[in-house]
């Protein structure tokens, strides 16, 4: 394996205080980080662009010649533990942390999330998501499975992003992680009860034909806990008919993107 890769990594790893520590903070196991780091292992494509994320170089730097890539690294100012963030964007990030994560905890779990999909007209779409907490930030994956036909091929869609809980609406931005062409955000209502059950809200996005439509779609999110059968899950997850008998009526009537005369403005609906 080309050496170069190694090298620059260690290089990158050197202005933290401790490998454990960048293992930690990108959530990576320690071991396969070893082997990244002496050369015997290369990441995936997605565990690479996490890499080049996390240390704020992009994925062909970091395959640069290692003395390249050396005086590439030392003429950027690069913060250090405590400092102020350099980038305006940083601090936003770090303001709607800590606002937002009160609240979620009863949120976290396992979803099914029901819309009228964007890609596929006249079909509803359900994904499966989780919410979970890693130290003081509320994570989550939404994972699509579409098969059109009985005979196509089955793709996933892997979608990674983040909640926040603001002012009484839960607020989720997410990105298409396997191909990074798409945004999606999902406003709902929280439930005021013990117990979460459906949650109610709008998401905005694009459709995944090829005209890449800006849609907005009334959207359910169903409670499954925080222990599931994955597999079985992800099975029953995909594409519907208006009229399956896995669709409730009031799933359905809470999905319907349809306004009244008097309505100026797409709007979510409570779920009764």
């Amino acid at each position: 394996m080309h050496e170069d890769f190694p090298r620059n990594l260690r290089l990158l790893c050197s202005y933290y205080k401790s490998i454990a520590e960048v293992c930690r903070r990108l959530d990576v196991n320690r071991p396969q980080f070893n082997r990244y780091l002496s050369g015997t292992s290369k990441p995936s494509a997605h565990k690479m662009m996490r890499l080049c994320d996390f240390f704020g170089v992009e994925m062909h730097e970091i395959m640069l010649p290692h003395d390249q890539f050396q005086r590439l690294i030392k003429v950027r100012s690069r913060s250090q533990p405590g400092d102020a963030p350099a980038l305006p964007e940083l601090s936003h990030l770090q303001k709607l942390h800590q606002q937002g994560t009160d609240g979620l905890a009863k949120y976290l779990g396992y979803y099914f999330e029901h819309y009228q999909s964007m890609a596929c007209p006249g079909k509803i779409l359900r994904t499966l998501v989780k919410l979970e907490q890693r130290e003081d930030k509320i994570y989550y994956q939404r994972t699509e499975r579409l098969q059109e036909h009985p005979d196509d091929k089955i793709f996933h869609g892997i979608y990674l992003g983040m909640a926040y809980f603001l002012h009484d609406r839960i607020f989720m931005v997410d990105y298409e992680s396997l191909t990074g062409n798409e945004i999606t955000q999902t406003i709902l209502f929280p439930s005021f009860k013990n117990r979460v059950s459906r949650l109610t809200g709008l998401k905005l996005g694009v459709s995944g034909s090829g005209e890449r439509m800006p849609c907005c779609a009334r959207v359910v999110y169903e409670h499954l806990g925080l222990a599931i059968d994955k597999l079985r899950a992800l099975s029953m997850c995909g594409l519907y008919d208006q009229h399956s008998p896995e669709i409730d009526t009031g799933l359905l009537n809470a999905i319907s993107n349809n306004m009244s005369d008097d309505e100026w403005h797409f709007r979510a609906r409570h779920f009764y």
